[in-house]
């Protein structure tokens, strides 16, 4: 089903592993295209609760976009390329389910973005973090320079984006940019333990957490009346009925997502 991605689905969680290591994982068009296939999996499949990104190899999670494929575009094409790779990453920050990066190594460049797009980030110990875009005169252009802000804050992105330096692992934690660092081969299993845990809870009020928490940084929303909105809807839900029932009765609530 994809060429580039190799999945799988464990106890809800959907593993998602970009496979091109001999490319140190590069973001070209068809890992957008199967990116996008894995996605409509995760909003549509029920059965999936939660999803992992990571990449192949113990070197990098995605180092960088596949800079073979900006030879020769006009600047329509580069706008549309751009425009591309948002539209993805939206979805993936978007998406009611969670997803969260498991970085290994290098996340680069666009591997950067893919990483700041989902719903948080942990990283390996060897993990490095950067936005090197202007070493090619370039600026990123998958939504980096707005999502890199938002984690890390103005004056850090700044100086990250115009040096093109890169931010290792402890730094990153200390910026709040991932929320732990583990050795590299404890990398999976920690974010299994932590989505283990959000996938026992009610799916509804998961999905209306990542909504009202992304409304944040929405402009043409308001978010205090999101969050009102979206806690009348869970009001309206069988979940909240079993939530509260079982806090009441002591016993430990079953979640249907209804």
């Amino acid at each position: 089903m994809y060429e580039t991605l190799i999945t799988s689905l464990e106890n809800g969680i959907f593993t998602v592993t970009i496979n091109r290591p001999d490319k140190l994982n590069a973001l070209n068009r068809q890992v957008f295209t199967d990116l996008n296939k894995a996605l409509d999996e995760i909003y549509t499949n029920k059965e999936i609760k939660s999803a992992i990104v990571t990449g192949a190899g113990a070197k990098a999670f995605v180092a960088g976009a596949d800079i073979t494929e900006f030879n020769g575009l006009t600047l329509e094409e580069s706008k549309a390329l751009a425009k591309n790779g948002q539209d993805t990453f939206f979805r993936i920050e978007r998406s009611p389910k969670p997803i969260v990066a498991c970085v290994n190594g290098f996340a680069l460049g666009g591997g950067c973005e893919l990483a700041m797009s989902c719903h948080f980030r942990i990283a390996s110990s060897n993990a490095k973090f950067g936005q090197p875009e202007v070493n090619l005169g370039l600026i990123p252009g998958y939504g980096g320079t707005q999502r890199l802000v938002q984690l890390i804050g103005k004056g850090r992105a700044m100086e990250a984006l115009m040096s093109g330096g890169m931010i290792d692992a402890n730094t990153a934690l200390q910026y709040g940019l991932v929320n732990y660092v583990v050795p590299q081969e404890e990398l999976l299993a920690k974010t299994k333990s932590i989505l283990d845990v959000i996938n026992s809870k009610a799916p509804i009020a998961v999905a209306k957490c990542i909504e009202s928490a992304n409304a944040v940084f929405d402009e043409t929303k308001n978010g205090y009346e999101v969050e009102i909105n979206s806690f009348g809807d869970c009001f309206g839900t069988d979940d909240m009925k079993e939530g509260t029932n079982a806090f009441l009765e002591k016993r430990k609530a079953i979640f249907t997502g209804k």
